[in-house]
């Protein structure tokens, strides 16, 4: 179910989603909100600059809340990210004990929550998460497209 909050910090993620595009990064943003609303974190995509595989927008918005709370476990905590995680990301929400995962678009190449799998729901995982997906999708599905055009336009 999407409640207006989630349009509201999903606008948040994709201000972020927004950096990595003109930082010519696959442009993914991301925002971890507190049970209280309060925005713990907010990061955006940058493997390429940072030459880190693992720069994701989501692993870098968990490292942020992580360490200002003081605990790997992030219980509570909402995502907001404008593109389906990955197996990776996916992976590391569930060792945070994320509670809740709200994403834009979805990833028919990479999506492990809907898309290609269903990692959030796997029963034989100690922890499962709520999946809400297709919050301002057009918005942020219309980042990611922009940015694969003007990709091939340079090439």
């Amino acid at each position: 179910m999407v409640l207006e909050a989630d349009e509201y910090y999903m606008g948040r993620a994709l201000q972020e989603a927004r950096r990595s595009l003109y930082a010519g990064e696959v442009p993914v943003g991301a925002v971890l909100v507190a049970e209280d609303g309060a925005i713990l974190a907010h990061a955006h995509n940058f493997p390429i600059s940072l030459k880190d595989p693992t720069a994701h927008a989501e692993i870098l918005a968990l490292r942020q809340a992580a360490e200002i709370l003081g605990n790997y476990r992030l219980p509570g905590v909402t995502l907001y990210v404008t593109m389906e995680p990955c197996l990776m990301c996916t992976g590391a929400l569930i060792y945070a004990r994320i509670k809740r995962l709200v994403f834009g678009a979805p990833d028919p190449k990479a999506g492990a929550c809907v898309s290609l799998y269903r990692i959030p729901e796997d029963v034989r995982l100690n922890h499962r998460l709520e999946v809400t997906g297709h919050v301002r999708e057009a918005e942020c599905r219309d980042l990611v497209q922009q940015f694969f055009r003007e990709k091939r336009i340079k090439i």
